[in-house]
């Protein structure tokens, strides 16, 4: 045998060598350990459904604003010789209270004017009457004489309101919001004087979606044609003021009777009586002044047979995860007649079962099984072998 097969044969019996010793190293290594796989259900919280009375409450929102707003205005030409220390912005005044006085003096010269055009008019007319019944004047001459003196009685009367009209005031109590004219200024017919509103009322415009008005009794036509309000739903109004949460309280009268074209809405008025508490005076209350945007809260209406439960538990708009008796999930559509940035409201009916889920599931599927949180707790197998075999060794 020549050296290269030598070779040859050492190289062959060394790696034959290695893998019987790498096969046998494999047989001598012990097996793993096996350990048994058990499903564990997804442990979730339920809530059980109650049916119950709700009187539901319908959130808007709104600015402030008086009922009776007034642009004032001369209704004569002549300088202002007078104003009232309450006509500026913020002044309080009562109804009938003058505010501004116009220059009278031409306007008095005018009614001493008439009063003696009057005078003479009648003097006239009664000369022309008395020689009528004489049969010394002809019957025009009469009519003239009388025509004459209604012109006289007219011209009177005009000279006398022009004098009043230089007498600035408003038929009601209220604040004056804006003052546009002063002292020594001449204005003609129809110059701006200022602006002021009423204090007896406030009105605070609502709007409300077609799904609002399901649930609240709002007035309608008939129930205001007589006089223009009428005892609708009570609102709670609420507003920040220096720093504070405020509130008061208000009710709706009337609505505006059209849907907006460009929101489609509804626009209900609700009214606050004496906002800046001019009449009652009571120190726990608080004014509202005018500009003030406020939230509403309406007291709507009461429904019977509602389950109520929070907004989180609905799947989208009407889905929600029941788990049955069994802890299996249910998957199915429910009727919500209501909800909220807070709860959803169902109608009470045939529900596939009285509990749901409050926890989330990653892609859950109906017939799922799912551990509830109610369940009785389980005594493991495991620990109750050991506590036999510990009472064996004691024995």
């Amino acid at each position: 045998m020549n050296r290269k097969v030598k070779r040859a044969l050492l190289i062959v019996g060394i790696f034959a060598a290695a893998i019987l010793g790498a096969f046998g190293l494999g047989k001598m290594k012990p097996p793993p350990e096996t350990k048994d796989t058990t499903d564990v259900d997804p442990l979730v919280e339920v809530l059980y459904l109650e049916s119950t009375t709700e009187q539901f409450r319908i959130a808007s929102q709104g600015t402030v604003r008086p009922r009776t707003e007034t642009i004032v205005s001369a209704e004569v030409s002549g300088a202002i010789v007078s104003i009232s220390p309450k006509f500026v912005a913020g002044g309080v005044f009562a109804a009938g209270e003058e505010l501004l006085r116009i220059d009278p003096s031409n306007y008095t010269v005018a009614v001493d004017q008439a009063e003696a055009t009057l005078v003479q008019r009648q003097i006239e007319f009664d000369g022309a009457e008395k020689l009528r019944s004489q049969g010394y004047r002809a019957e025009s001459e009469y009519a003239s004489a009388a025509a004459a003196l209604a012109t006289a009685k007219a011209s009177l009367s005009n000279a006398q309101r022009n004098l009043e009209r230089t007498r600035i005031a408003l038929p009601y109590a209220g604040i004056v919001r804006a003052k546009e004219a002063d002292l020594g200024q001449y204005v003609n017919t129809g110059t701006r004087l200022g602006m002021t509103f009423a204090t007896d009322y406030a009105e605070i415009r609502l709007p409300l979606t077609d799904q609002d008005l399901g649930f609240i009794d709002l007035p309608d036509a008939a129930d205001v044609s007589s006089t223009g309000s009428a005892d609708g739903p009570v609102v709670e109004l609420s507003a920040v003021q220096q720093g504070q949460l405020r509130s008061w309280q208000a009710r709706i009268v009337r609505t505006e009777g059209v849907v907006d074209e460009k929101n489609r809405v509804t626009y209900a008025v609700a009214r606050v009586e004496d906002p800046y508490m001019l009449k009652t005076q009571s120190p726990n209350e608080t004014t509202l002044p005018m500009g003030t945007f406020v939230a509403a809260n309406i007291v709507g209406s009461t429904v019977d047979d509602v389950i109520r439960v929070p907004r989180m538990a609905l799947r989208g708009n009407s889905q929600m995860m029941f788990v049955d008796s069994d802890g299996r999930i249910l998957i199915s559509e429910v009727d919500v007649i209501r909800a909220d940035a807070d709860y959803a409201y169902l109608r009470s009916g045939h529900l596939p079962a009285e509990r749901i889920s409050m926890t989330v599931i990653e892609s859950p599927i109906n017939g799922m099984r799912v551990r509830t949180t109610d369940d009785p707790p389980e005594e493991p197998a495991g620990d109750a072998g050991e506590t036999k075999v510990a009472s064996g060794d004691k024995n």
